[in-house]
């Protein structure tokens, strides 16, 4: 299959094997085009799921997985869009599927899939800033409190009691192994 996209594309893209199946990085203006090629050429009518991936300095990934039916393999494409101006075609012209992936994508990231028919929030509440899956983005929780960095109470150093060592989850207190105990039935006094 590497040979068919290197046919396609040339030298602009890459490939490597992946568990189950190949994987092939494409640059952002080729991006519809192999979506298509995955689809008409390689038979992978099947689309599976679309995200995105922060990589920092190097901008945003974003990656579908579609499966072929007909000849049983997987195909991961991936392409890469500038942290500055996320943008990519969208996908929605080959794979109807991509629709609510893009959405969620462009909400938790902020990559802005252009053509997209509806691209509107789909799951943040009205009013909601920022995109919460970029790694800059500040967790609610550690403004309210500070994260301590200690794994328990007491040992941090801010003053907070120290609470009793807890069990493992399955470990039995101490003196109630063995066979199980019944508590005394009280006496019905009615009977």
């Amino acid at each position: 299959m590497t040979a068919a996209w290197t046919e396609r594309f040339g030298t602009e893209i890459t490939t490597g094997e992946t568990f189950g199946g190949l994987a092939v990085g494409v640059p952002p203006e080729h991006w519809v085009a192999a979506l298509a090629f995955a689809r008409d050429e390689l038979s992978c009518g099947f689309f599976d799921w679309l995200t995105g991936v922060d990589e920092l300095e190097d901008g945003f990934a974003v990656v579908v997985h579609v499966y072929s039916l007909e000849r049983r393999h997987h195909l991961l494409v991936r392409t890469r869009v500038p942290r500055a101006e996320p943008v990519l075609p969208t996908a929605t012209g080959v794979y109807r599927g991509a629709a609510w992936h893009e959405r969620e994508t462009f909400e938790m990231f902020g990559v802005r899939f252009e053509g997209h028919p509806h691209l509107v929030p789909l799951l943040l509440p009205d009013g909601f800033e920022g995109n919460p899956l970029r790694k800059e983005f500040v967790l609610a929780a550690r403004v309210a409190k500070p994260w301590p960095g200690a794994k328990e109470p007491g040992e941090s150093g801010h003053g907070a009691p120290s609470r009793r060592r807890v069990r493992p989850p399955g470990v039995p207190e101490e003196g109630t192994w063995g066979p199980a105990r019944r508590p005394p039935v009280p006496e019905n006094p009615d009977a």
